[in-house]
């Protein structure tokens, strides 16, 4: 497996990311995650439509928490054609209490706790803490990557502004 040292740092600490790093144009990977119920949902569960794909290290952090409750926001500024997906390795009972604490109810959260399969499949797996790295990829309608956008530091929140622009594009 593919490792990228130093891809990303923690309060300036660099850690390894384990997964090939995805390119704009590559397909989005079909890995399959569990949602809130436990059920598995795999990306091409949401074909059709523009999918903006944030993963992040684990929605009981302030960073992360602020991050989706944004996204939701934005949510209902791009209409029913843009699915806003939030991938951690928090545990399905863990996401559905912090969606239900937080109001988050336009962004679905999925888990990738069981094998860190997504992890691996996206790039964006921390060797050092078997967390997600924190990441967007904007997938198109037939599910092709249009953007990526890989945080340095993940202590800090995403260009929302050049994610929504990507994804609006897609529409």
């Amino acid at each position: 497996m593919e490792e990228r040292s130093g891809a990303v740092t923690m309060r300036g600490n660099p850690l390894t990311l384990l997964g090939k790093e995805l390119k704009v144009g590559d397909a989005a990977p079909d890995i399959e995650v569990l949602n809130n119920d436990l059920a598995p949902v795999k990306l091409s569960a949401y074909k059709g439509s523009v999918c903006v794909v944030s993963t992040v290290p684990s929605l009981d952090t302030p960073t992360c928490d602020m991050e989706t409750r944004r996204f939701n926001q934005e949510a209902s500024n791009l209409g029913p054609d843009v699915n806003i997906l939030t991938v951690s390795t928090d545990l399905p009972f863990a996401q559905k209490r912090w969606c239900g604490a937080a109001g988050v109810d336009k962004v679905t959260t999925l888990s990738d706790h069981r094998d860190a399969a997504f992890g691996e499949a996206y790039g964006v797996l921390i060797k050092e803490l078997r967390l997600l790295a924190r990441a967007v990829f904007v997938v198109d309608k037939e599910g092709a990557i249009r953007y990526v956008q890989l945080v340095k530091e993940i202590a800090e929140e995403p260009d929302y502004d050049a994610v929504i622009a990507a994804a609006k594009e897609l529409l």
